[in-house]
């Protein structure tokens, strides 16, 4: 009389095996997943590490912009000389950066377009200003005037998500460093000659009275894709040696 007991035993874990691999199929999936991001971290941050240690090279005329790729060409130091135009700058809000641990506290990116020698454009973030400091009339010593030789880093504009805060052109308040945006809000598209796809980030010089506040960008990303791929395999693990040890005991069992 206990034989279809133990079949119905059977069935009963038999009928979970299927759901269980499925688990632990998207378990080792996760896994590996996270040892490909921890190999394109690492990757990342040694061409970051890489192309921000270099001296600067001259800035790409605007004849090649079209042509330049964001995975070749982001992190790199550039040299030219500009001339700013404080008239058109835009504020961006200044969410915590991992490339400016010397920036703290609430306060804006002050991005300014810069007019080349030869024509075109470059959307520059001058650097870091406390929210007190916002207006521009409360830094006139930092308004630079005439060429200026700026030596800084090539960045491309920031992903917009469904989350980001809406820019606001008409206050000039904006949330999202997107150069080619900006450019069109100031008009700069208008005939004044090409406008460069990337922005640059400003290291030199430091203007008078020290707003914006520019500086060198450090590689601070947090790499911890290994920890996360261990959790996921060992969550596999324990599936295993869980399933099996209560498939074990389930043929084991014995009708009262």
């Amino acid at each position: 009389m206990s034989a279809p007991a133990k079949t119905t035993t059977r069935r009963s874990w038999l009928g979970l095996l299927i759901p269980a691999l499925l688990v632990f199929a998207v378990l080792i999936a996760l896994g590996t997943w996270q040892i490909e991001r921890e190999a394109w971290k690492e990757g990342l941050i040694a061409a970051m590490t890489e192309r921000l240690a270099a001296p600067p090279a001259a800035l790409p005329p605007p004849a090649t912009w079209p042509r330049l790729d964001p995975a070749r060409d982001e992190y790199r130091r550039v040299t030219f000389t500009a001339t700013f135009d404080h008239g058109k700058e835009a504020v961006i809000y200044a969410a915590a950066s991992v490339f400016r641990p010397d920036v703290s506290g609430p306060g804006y990116w002050i991005f300014t377009p810069a007019r080349l020698l030869d024509g075109g454009f470059v959307i520059v973030n001058r650097g870091f200003v406390p929210e007190a400091r916002k207006d521009a009339a409360s830094r006139t010593a930092g308004q630079i005037a005439g060429a200026v030789e700026i030596v800084g880093v090539m960045r491309w504009p920031d992903a917009r998500h469904w989350f980001s805060p809406v820019d606001d052109p008409l206050h000039n308040m904006w949330f999202t460093r997107d150069p080619l945006a900006i450019a069109a809000a100031k008009g700069l598209n208008r005939g004044l000659g090409p406008v460069a796809p990337f922005y640059v980030e400003q290291e030199a010089p430091v203007p008078p009275g020290g707003l914006p506040q520019p500086g060198k960008l450090v590689v601070q990303l947090r790499n911890e894709h290994l920890q996360y791929a261990v959790t996921w395999y060992g969550l596999a693990l324990v599936l295993v040696v869980v399933f099996v040890a209560w498939a074990r005991s389930s043929g084991r069992a014995r009708p009262t």
